[in-house]
């Protein structure tokens, strides 16, 4: 029977393209991304042989984009932002706004309209995440100081994105544009749309911070106790998706931004780091999806329309760009290593830059030739970016070999770098002061404590503990009463408690653990446990641990044989043990 087979014609000759032309960039010393966009060309209808599906290509870009903020989302880190707010915050929006302006006012110099012109303005100030990272691991330079500030930057100019996909559709008719659905119905004022776009934005908001992470983590716990991997990842996927559904369904904001929010809800729940783990492999494959199909968009013929806006966009990202940043970074007071290592890592554009041309096209702000220029300036930005760092090598060189330019550029503007220093250092030191003084064991540390589960396979290990909950206590709380149904064995993950029984006390500590009778053969309590300290524990249900066993039949015998050793141990020597 005759069926349609271009997705999946669509799909494999993606990813078959984009792993041949995204390994040959890895080769030459080029970011795979670029393999990935060539890849899209190459299929694209601007270019010969096999053409994909642009219409399901798109729609996969767009999981690809939501799984993309799913990720930021997820792995969103305030404290770092903060370390380096004083120049992150003031350098990113400032480097944004000049950048905007440069772009647009190129643009409308060629004829474009104001709209149409801010967003182009707006792609180009944005560097791309991922290989802004790739490029500062290589160099070594992701721990130091520079590499905290261009990574604090990095992050304000995503935020400033994100804002952006909200701003961008309410202010779209204003600017000649079409709201596309997404700008309110509600009278004609412009103020009043914005005001609406921006209330509905924040009730959504309030809504996903206030209600999601008492929703989200529950149901993440709900899920890991089936013991079932496709269920969490499933899971994971869902709220991913759902969220960012729901949010462009019933609040008018973007895919983008109801993922992003997805990642920051389940950022709150114990098992963020599982989620991550488990929607990783998903993320890369739609990301990739995502690159390719906006390579195909991309028409290798504007580089001979219109080499001279090629240029210009080009001398934007990679020559505007950077002084800017680099402006900013001399005004407040850093040195020229500083500036020189941000300039290189921003002068390149990425992920939000599709996405915001995209977004500038789809609602009639933007003519379809601005997508061919974003691509075209990130294509060749990422390409020679390799080439931009090696230049700002080759000059921080040159001034530290005059002994004038080094006073004046390094050590006389070096006490703010050094205040930054400190304060990174000192914090790093009380983080390790305090990880020494609190040992912290994380839920697979502890389980590998137990000797009952000595011989699991790495395989039931992962699965045991996803039955693993997380419970807290505060000094004095008491935790096992003796007399009590044993359900639960407790590991201590951090703090410290203390064990009464027989007239004896014994102090437990990170790493140990009791209760584990309710394993074993369920009898009351016969003891007393008190948390002496701030205590956070991992535990383990004994209805759980049967679900466990019921999925692994094999084991248990071996566990049995061990339950009725440590019983008898337990009657025999090591009363405390028992609770």
């Amino acid at each position: 029977m005759p069926h349609d087979i271009s997705l999946i014609s669509t799909v494999a000759v993606a990813f078959v393209a984009a792993f041949l032309l995204g390994m040959g960039a890895q080769r030459l010393g080029f970011p795979p991304l670029i393999g990935y966009l060539l890849a899209g060309v190459a299929i694209g209808p601007f270019s010969p042989g096999f053409v994909g599906d642009r219409g399901l290509a798109g729609q996969l870009a767009e999981i690809g984009v939501m799984l993309l903020m799913f990720g930021v989302g997820l792995h969103f880190s305030l404290s770092d932002l903060l370390a380096v707010r004083r120049v992150a915050i003031p350098g990113a929006v400032g480097q944004i706004v000049i950048a905007t302006l440069i772009g647009a006012g190129i643009m409308m110099a060629a004829g474009w309209s104001l709209g149409g012109a801010l967003v182009l303005g707006v792609s180009l100030s944005v560097a791309s995440t991922v290989v802004m990272l790739k490029a500062l691991e290589e160099r070594g330079a992701l721990a130091s100081a520079n590499g905290r500030i261009a990574v604090g930057w990095l992050i304000v100019e995503d935020l400033v994105m994100v804002l952006a996909l909200v701003l961008i559709p309410a202010l779209a008719p204003g600017f000649g544009g079409t709201d596309n659905g997404h700008a309110p119905a509600l009278g004609g004022s412009l103020v009043w749309t914005l005001a609406v776009s921006i209330g509905k934005v924040a009730l959504f908001v309030g809504l996903a911070l206030l209600i999601g992470p008492r929703i989200m983590p529950w149901i993440l716990r709900q899920t890991a106790r089936t013991g079932s991997r496709e269920l969490f990842t499933l899971a994971v996927l869902a709220a991913a998706l759902g969220i960012a559904f729901g949010a462009a369904e019933l609040f008018g904001v973007s895919f983008a931004l109801g993922a992003f929010f997805a990642g920051m809800v389940m950022h709150e729940s114990e098992l963020s780091h599982k989620a991550a783990t488990n929607s990783l492999p998903l993320q890369d494959a739609f990301a990739v999806l995502f690159f390719v199909s906006v390579g195909m968009l991309f028409d290798p013929g504007v580089i001979v329309r219109e080499p001279l806006l090629v240029a210009a966009v080009l001398l934007v990202i990679v020559l505007g760009k950077s002084l800017a940043a680099f402006g900013i970074v001399w005004v407040l007071g850093f040195p020229a290593s500083t500036g020189l290592l941000v300039s290189a890592s921003l002068a390149q554009i990425g992920e939000f830059s599709f996405i915001l041309a995209g977004l500038g096209i789809a609602l009639g702000l933007m003519p379809p030739e601005g997508m061919n220029l974003v691509l075209a300036g990130a294509l060749i930005s990422i390409t020679i970016n390799p080439l931009v760092f090696a230049g700002a090598d080759r000059l921080c060189a040159h001034i530290r070999a005059h002994p004038n330019l080094l006073e004046r550029c390094e050590m006389a503007r070096d006490q703010r770098l050094r205040q930054l220093e400190n304060v990174l250092e000192s914090a790093e030191a009380r983080a390790k002061e305090k990880a020494s003084a609190r040992k912290t064991f994380s839920q697979a540390e502890l389980a590998k404590c137990f000797p009952m589960f000595a011989q699991l396979t790495p395989e039931q290990m992962e699965l045991l503990l996803l039955h693993f909950e997380t419970e807290e206590a505060s000094p004095g709380m008491r935790v096992i009463r003796a007399g009590d149904k044993a359900e639960k064995i407790y590991f201590i993950s951090e703090g410290e408690a203390e064990v009464a029984v027989g007239g004896k006390r014994i102090k437990l500590q990170p790493g140990d653990y009791f209760g584990e009778m309710a394993l074993i053969s369920g009898a009351p309590r016969s003891a007393d446990v008190t948390a002496t300290d701030y205590c956070r524990f991992a535990t383990l249900g004994r209805r759980d641990f049967k679900r466990f066993l019921q999925r692994f039949p094999g084991l248990r015998s071996e566990i049995a044989s061990q339950a009725a050793r440590r019983e008898e141990m337990n009657r025999e020597a090591v009363p405390e043990d028992a609770v």
